[in-house]
């Protein structure tokens, strides 16, 4: 972490002025001059934007969510090749480290020393989510020594997630007595964007950040007596939708916070793709997964810059209809052809922008607003973990009616977050559609209909019920913009299943068939596309290559990460 304060400063200093210059006789080791309100609002953009997708902004997303089949890529991502010199892995890390948590750190310091339990404790919550998805993501990383404020240590060394998991549940802990030293008050904290320095909601964040914690380890920790007194306090975890652990983005004022993802709209040259994977499973053309089951969220994730019969800027890879994308993995002839105003991208839901309702047209920074949130935990994720922890007999419960709440809540999540972005569509939540797609939804689960008809090489051999299959894949697709822990239910469950290249009955004879009629230039004929990978599914990332050149006491790179598991994983 040699590099960390070479960043820290510049990164305080811009959050007040651009215009300001960095005076050579101030105290470089002493970045108290901002207040904790101003140090709060970047360390909450900060941790944000390290998490978020978008490929100009660098966050883990942006890697995860092709790892995870919901975006596809011509960069490095695609085919598990991400190395530790990628763009996005580099900005997360440094992100997470120098803007994230060192500002949280001189918080906690000053803060302590002021009496000011507020934001001390909203910044140890932060502090602890932030070395969780570290640990969720990379493994080990620098923990016990990376607080240079305290120990100075310039090349920290890197810790066992397992010895870091319990001192950030410690952490939450200690975050949660500050919160509740603090004045009761909804006090409007002008650095706090995220719940406005409201205590009530930053202790309903932390308990639910300890549950998500206790299930991912909940394979090789003992966690029943943990889970069962959160669950058994409901009020006390994140209980509606208004309570969620959100980050909002936008829309464009003074200065351009918008969803890094947004940038897709109005970008010289479009790189991410919607999954054909992921977009399959929701129009219910997939063989297994969610069969013959059409998810009326689709216009909501998705917008389409073409007509159904439209033509391409160039001969398409993947078409159905309106909907334009390339394969993982994907051999094509037509894979690097430019479709710039053809492509399909994201729709209002995950990034605040254009809800599809056929009109088609290309994007523009004027098309939507990118204000829709990074969404940290929301309440539909706190009842998908409760419905996990009900289907392995870990708590007591109906796991189908917790199931069945948390679809419905995913439903609703779509509703408030367009709310947020200050835009209109069509409300789904409690709509027909709605209703019908959940029915029959349960109906597979009750059935067992999930049943795994690819034989598939889950990460370590995982395997679980349908019912499970079932919660996760609705759990994947309700997580939309934030891969992260999507990345970590695949590792901890199997689930959902994923587009594998090698997978004969996915791509018989190294070759995957799109729509056969989706593509209006070729009617009945759209052809097969050879599909490859190239390594192994990573069950980590890669170091970033930066930390370990100039750390003397970093350790070397993963030479393979398929075999490089978190703690958690047994």
């Amino acid at each position: 972490m040699i590099r960390k304060l070479k960043y820290i400063l510049p990164a305080v200093i811009l959050i007040t002025s651009c215009s300001k210059q960095l005076n050579i006789n101030t105290d470089p080791n002493n970045p108290t001059i901002l207040a904790s309100s101003q140090l709060l609002t970047g360390a909450e953009y900060g941790l944000g934007t390290s998490l978020a997708m978008g490929e100009g902004s660098g966050g883990l997303s942006q890697v995860l969510g092709v790892y995870m089949h919901q975006l596809t890529v011509r960069e490095d991502p695609d085919q598990y090749l991400a190395p530790g010199s990628d763009f996005n892995i580099e900005s997360a890390w440094n992100g997470l480290y120098i803007n994230t948590i060192n500002n949280l750190d001189v918080i906690i310091a000053n803060g302590t020393a002021a009496g000011d339990y507020r934001n001390v404790g909203i910044a140890e919550v932060l502090k602890a989510y932030a070395f969780s998805q570290l640990v969720d993501t990379f493994g080990d990383v620098p923990y016990f020594e990376a607080n240079e404020l305290v120990s100075k240590i310039k090349s920290p060394h890197f810790d066992n997630g397992s010895a870091i998991y319990p001192s950030l549940l410690s952490l939450l802990d200690q975050g949660i007595a500050d919160l509740n030293k603090a004045p009761s008050t909804s006090a409007n904290e002008p650095g706090d964007v995220i719940y406005k320095g409201l205590t009530a909601n930053w202790v309903k964040a932390a308990n639910s950040i300890k549950l998500k914690l206790y299930v991912q380890e909940r394979k090789v920790v003992n966690v029943s007596t943990q889970v069962n007194a959160l669950l058994a306090n409901p009020s006390t975890l994140i209980a509606q939708t208004s309570e969620s652990f959100l980050l909002p983005f936008g829309p464009l004022g003074a200065t351009d916070n918008r969803n890094p993802a947004f940038t897709e709209y109005f970008t010289g040259q479009k790189t991410d793709y919607m999954s054909p994977w992921f977009y399959e499973i929701m129009k219910g053309y997939n063989i297994t997964v969610n069969n013959g089951i059409a998810d009326p969220r689709v216009p909501y994730y998705f917008y389409n810059q073409l007509k159904p019969t439209q033509s391409a800027n160039n001969p398409t890879e993947y078409r159905d209809g309106a909907f334009v994308s390339i394969y993982f993995g994907s051999l094509g002839p037509n894979q690097g052809n430019s479709q710039q105003t053809a492509v399909s991208t994201f729709g209002i839901y995950p990034v605040g922008g254009k809800y599809d309702d056929g009109s088609a047209g290309a994007t523009s920074a004027s098309s939507g607003t990118g204000a829709a949130p990074y969404r940290f935990i929301t309440y539909a994720d706190i009842l998908y973990l409760k419905a996990e922890l009900i289907n392995v007999g870990i708590v007591s419960g109906d796991a189908r009616a917790t199931f069945q709440s948390a679809m419905q809540e995913s439903f609703k999540q779509v509703d408030y977050c367009i709310g947020l972005a200050g835009q209109t569509a069509p409300a789904i939540y409690n709509s027909t559609a709605m209703t019908t797609y959940i029915n029959a939804v349960l109906a597979q689960y009750d059935a067992n209909g999930l049943g795994n008809s690819y034989v598939t090489s889950n990460p370590g051999g995982l395997t679980g019920s349908f019912k499970l299959q079932s919660i996760i894949t609705q759990k994947w697709i309700s997580a939309f913009g934030s891969a992260v822990d999507a990345y970590s239910d695949y590792r901890r469950t199997g689930f959902p299943i994923l587009f594998d290249p090698k997978n004969t009955v996915m791509a018989p004879g190294g070759l995957v068939q799109p729509p056969i009629n989706g593509d209006p230039a070729n009617p009945g004929a759209q052809k097969a596309v050879p599909v490859t990978v190239a390594k192994n599914y990573p069950l980590t990332l890669p170091w970033y290559t930066g930390e370990l050149e100039l750390n003397q006491n970093a350790p070397l790179q993963k030479l393979d990460p398929s075999t490089y598991k978190p703690f958690w994983m047994p």
